[in-house]
């Protein structure tokens, strides 16, 4: 039966997505521009059966997630920036007990509590490199109501798939954002589950991965007794310091995600011509931007195509150098100071390349006239 079309928020659209996708449990603390996560979380989730709480602060947040999903439950939280920073600790913890979960940062201005209700883009090298020490994870960027709610089902089917916390880095024009839309009917998207133990409980080891890669994860109050440390530790899951192991665990950690990149790495192109004078590359929000400015500057005769990056890590370098090198032109428009992702667009292109960086760091959405200008 077809469903009813709604407007509805991106936020809204995210609990939807995460719900969908079999998520049971959500322990969070309120904070602009991510609240209306927790308020729909605390209305719905006793009503399809799961669990809200309400922590003290994101600490204990992401600390209650990654027990959850331990226990065997689809578990998320949702912040922002200084809750995201707070959060850091712990979210190394998931990375090396590959623990499957979500978490929504719904991005806005900072440094500190910033501008706290204004948008930005400015997370994108915490989202990678937050956490001390070797590690990995995956990150996708939602640029439309639909896209909060599709890439909330995809995160947690990363998640659950390859054993690793999955950050949406929405940004709060996403968040905040009403459009219609129309949920996709139960069944329509894939829905992945974690491999689970199938061999004798007492031969259980939680971190002897298979050919793919990943380790099926049992949970705890289950017939496999296990034990998950944020120490080094070997296919046991207890403490091994040799030099030996941690060169094996590190590897592992990484090896997973480098088997499944093309899987992992998603994007998007729009008005793709062989002979590329100028090419845009953009995420969150700001593609929307990027994608009306092509429009105008094709109707000037100039051939503009838009590359959306849905996945923001691992880094789609060979995406942006398969269209950037038939390229004139690349315009990197983001709303941070550094360009975080301009740099990045460098490195998979060279330095012979004429890369052109559109920042806003005041709490402004990037426009179209903002690219446009850049580009004459």
């Amino acid at each position: 039966m077809q469903q009813e079309a709604r407007l509805i928020q991106g936020n809204q659209a995210i609990v939807e997505g995460a719900i969908y996708a079999g998520a049971r449990f959500y322990a969070g603390y309120p904070i602009t521009p991510s609240s209306e996560i927790a308020e729909e979380c605390s209305r719905v989730m006793p009503k399809v059966g799961g669990v809200y709480i309400q922590m003290e602060d994101e600490i204990a947040s992401i600390a209650a997630v990654v027990g959850a999903s331990l226990a065997g439950a689809k578990a998320f939280t949702a912040t922002s920036g200084p809750g995201f920073s707070l959060m850091q600790e712990n979210l190394g913890l998931a990375v090396m007990g590959e623990v499957p979960c979500v978490i929504i940062n719904v991005q806005r201005a900072g440094p500190s509590t910033g501008l706290a209700t204004r948008p930005a883009q400015s997370d994108v090298m915490q989202i990678r490199w937050g956490r001390h020490g070797d590690q990995a994870i995956i990150s996708l960027s939602p640029s439309s109501v639909k896209e909060c709610f599709t890439l909330t089902v995809q995160a947690f089917n990363f998640a659950e798939k390859f054993r690793v916390p999955v950050i949406l880095a929405a940004d709060e024009i996403v968040g905040h954002m009403r459009e219609n839309f129309i949920a996709p009917a139960p069944g329509e998207l894939e829905v992945i589950d974690r491999k689970r133990p199938t061999g004798p409980p007492d031969q259980y080891k939680p971190f002897v991965a298979d050919e793919d890669g990943v380790a099926p994860l049992a949970a705890y109050g289950d017939k496999y007794v296990f034990h998950v440390s944020s120490s080094m530790h070997g296919p046991d899951g207890y403490s091994n310091n040799s030099p030996a192991n941690a060169t094996w665990r590190v590897t592992q950690l990484h090896r997973k995600l480098e088997l499944h990149r093309d899987e992992i790495v998603l994007t998007r192109s729009f008005y793709t011509d062989d002979d590329i004078e100028v090419l845009l590359v953009a995420f969150g929000a700001t593609t929307r931007a990027a994608r009306a400015a092509a429009l105008e500057a094709r109707k000037n005769g100039i051939k503009a195509v838009v590359l959306q990056l849905i996945t923001l890590w691992p880094f789609p370098d060979k995406e942006v150098a398969a269209l950037g090198q038939n390229s004139k032109m690349i315009i990197v428009p983001e709303m941070n100071y550094a360009g975080q992702v301009a740099g990045e667009v460098q490195k998979a292109l060279g330095s012979n390349k004429d890369i052109r960086r559109v920042n806003k760091y005041n709490g402004q959405i990037i426009t179209p006239h903002d690219i446009l200008k850049v580009m004459k």
